[in-house]
């Protein structure tokens, strides 16, 4: 225990326990049926299953929409934060991180609550205002980070060279400012089309997004296609995740030129 590595043997234990070995769960269960034999029937049965394919796309969609409700919401407010004339106050930063100290369950059941309270209907509506209202925060402090962070030199050199606030904002900020968008992309668009209990309580199980469909396959002891969706879930995160380092690494050096 005298050598510094030795303190990470904790930590690779439980990387090993908890995340590497229900991954290589996953892998396993998708190909195989019930009886332990080797088959690929589990992932063709995703791609012709109409109804799984339809959830799937219906996910995209819910996904794709909250995305673009967060970026429209959650750049304005990252801007006004990271803006030292616009907000001289650290509260306001942390006015926004206290919903994420009250558990993502309890908070999706104070707004069911409040939409029954209010007469709403719950469907699409309801469940895109509690999507958004869940990972807004997500989409909020990465752009934040990057905006606080970025050389202001480059704002100044440009308004020093006669460009107007708005050509300041379109050619300098912005571009400077996507890999925090990218980062916020991922962190809402993925956890949006897995998520499943946001989207049983504010529509009452109306729709269906990706992520029920594992649930329910799970609970009814269905573990091999449940493991398939899994990993279809898991791969289409990797290539997302790979994409957006690639973007952010061509955003980082279009940023230096």
């Amino acid at each position: 225990m005298s050598k510094r590595s030795s303190w990470a043997l904790p930590y690779f234990i439980f990387l090993v326990l908890f995340v590497v070995m229900p991954l290589v769960l996953i892998v396993v269960y998708s190909f195989q049926d019930a009886s332990g034999h080797f088959t690929f029937s589990n992932i063709t049965k995703f791609f012709m299953d109409k109804d799984s394919l339809s959830t799937f796309a219906l996910s995209i969609e819910v996904a794709i929409e909250n995305t673009a409700l967060c970026i429209l919401i959650g750049y304005p407010a990252a801007y006004i934060l990271a803006d030292k004339s616009l907000n001289r106050s650290a509260v306001t930063v942390v006015l926004f991180i206290m919903p994420m100290w009250v558990n993502a369950l309890m908070r999706t059941l104070a707004t069911a609550e409040l939409f029954n309270m209010a007469g709403i209907t719950l469907g699409k509506g309801t469940l895109l205002f509690g999507m958004c209202y869940d990972y807004l925060p997500f989409m909020i402090y990465p752009i934040y980070n990057v905006l606080n962070k970025m050389d202001k030199s480059y704002a100044e050199a440009a308004e020093d060279l006669g460009a107007k606030p708005l050509e300041v904002f379109t050619k300098v900020t912005l571009p400077l400012s996507m890999p925090g968008v990218a980062s916020g992309i991922l962190m809402v668009f993925m956890p949006t089309v897995s998520t499943f209990a946001i989207s049983e309580f504010l529509t009452n199980n109306k729709i269906k997004l990706f992520g029920t469909i594992i649930q329910e396959n799970i609970n009814n002891s269905m573990w091999n296609y449940g493991a398939a969706l899994s990993l279809i879930m898991l791969i289409i995160i990797a290539i997302t995740t790979v994409l957006q380092g690639k973007d952010n690494s061509e955003a980082a050096a279009g940023g230096a030129i």
